[in-house]
């Protein structure tokens, strides 16, 4: 079967449909018997958030105010729906950020992944991820056995014992890290070993440049990647390598103009929140902090759902000008008091060894003097900081999430 099931070739909108006809009860389950979110939907009938524009009303939850939650009131914020020791398992994330796991088999949806990577049962797949503190080693483990492989808990270091189980066990396949999937063929290579049955891999957690994907391949190794994350699972996986990545079944995927929340145009790039459907640890409009951006059209695989190009930058852009910072969100609250602006970029440069910043805003009058001026007066209002206001025609600035532009280190 070239599909794990036929959730993956629905039309997008039927899949739309039936993922928006959960939302209500999840979010209700959530406002139930989470206390945060007790608080953060005290104001939402959940039955009515019934569409992607009703969900974008919602707020945000970041890592940041996750992280911040947790300090306050350990272990879980008051984000989880249960008590500590009703969950499988507990991780810890570096910040230390805690994550529970609820009993459902393949909870975090790897299992997708890797079979549209060409893992399939029968496979011995070599786990390159840790299994100490985070979720990583346990998140592939739990997707690959749900498809009936056997699993060898490799995690990292000891890159010549990981070669002789890899030869030994027969390893088909490879979870972990390109870095570190590198480093244990180079050592077969120095040791002179031969994996023969080893053809492909599912990576995660670091870029791969088209060079090293080509590098395996000269070695006989097929290279997916795939998205996830500890609080979320699996958010996108790729199908085609190089081709995008398919967004997974069990989220809901926005993409959102960094520091205003608020969709973003098809194509446009945009922060990745994800609102997942876990009863355990139900995240709702989670901000990732990842850029991202939609690619037209199905993938040629036949699966239907919405592609994303990867990992194009994080979303939080604020930048310390003078000693103070400025946000994203505040260069949104200049262009809120001035409906005609467009798109805008705050500029960071230095000159003569002088922090200077540019608004940079599309306008369908950019000569305007009156408006220039009045732009810049709010610029110093919202961020205490002197600025110029460059205003420029509508659809000249490029569309690729950048809101605040920090080319000091240009110079």
């Amino acid at each position: 079967m070239p599909h794990l099931d036929a959730l993956e070739t629905r039309t997008h909108s039927d899949r739309l449909a039936a993922l928006l006809a959960r939302l209500p009860a999840q979010l209700a389950h959530a406002k139930t018997h989470s206390p945060a979110y007790a608080r953060l939907l005290a104001d939402i009938d959940c039955l009515r958030i019934t569409s992607l524009a009703a969900l974008a009303t919602l707020p945000l939850t970041r890592k940041s105010a996750l992280l911040a939650a947790q300090q306050a009131s350990p272990p879980f914020g008051g984000f989880a729906t249960q008590l500590t020791g009703q969950a499988a398992r507990l991780f810890a994330s570096p910040g230390p950020l805690y994550e529970p796991q609820g009993h459902e088999a393949d909870s975090w949806r790897m299992s997708r992944a890797l079979y549209a990577a060409g893992f399939r049962a029968g496979d011995v797949v070599h786990n390159g991820f840790s299994y100490h503190f985070t979720p990583g080693g346990w998140m592939m483990d739990a997707g690959a056995r749900a498809l009936g492989c056997a699993v060898f808990p490799g995690g990292t270091g000891q890159t010549e014992l990981q070669v002789q189980a890899m030869r030994d066990l027969g390893a088909s396949g490879y979870t972990g890290t390109p870095s570190f999937l590198k480093l244990i063929l180079e050592k077969a290579e120095q040791l002179g070993v031969a994996l023969p049955r080893l053809d492909k891999a599912l990576v995660s957690g670091e870029a791969l440049p088209a060079s090293l994907r080509a590098w395996f391949a000269e070695r006989g190794v097929t290279v997916f990647q795939c998205y996830a994350t500890a609080d979320l699972g699996l958010i996108a996986y790729e199908s085609q390598p190089g081709a995008g990545m398919v967004v997974d079944e069990g989220v809901l995927l926005e993409l959102v103009s960094p520091g205003s929340g608020q969709p973003v145009a098809d194509g446009e790039v945009g922060e990745v929140v994800v609102t997942s459907f876990d009863r355990h640890y139900p995240l709702i409009r989670f901000a990732t902090g990842d850029l991202s951006a939609t690619l037209p059209g199905p993938s040629i695989c036949g699966r239907s759902n919405v592609r994303i190009q990867g990992w194009l930058g994080r979303a939080d852009q604020s930048a310390k000008v003078k000693g103070m910072f400025v946000h994203p969100e505040q260069v949104h609250a200049v262009a809120a008091r001035h409906p005609q602006l467009g798109r805008v970029r705050l500029v960071i440069q230095q000159h003569e060894h002088q922090d200077r910043m540019t608004l940079h805003a599309e306008c369908p009058a950019p000569h305007d003097a009156a408006t220039s001026d009045s732009v810049a007066a709010t610029l110093r209002e919202l961020t205490k900081l002197r600025g110029e206001v460059c205003l420029c025609t509508p659809g000249s600035l490029p569309a690729d999430g950048k809101i605040i532009a920090d080319e000091r280190s240009l110079a």
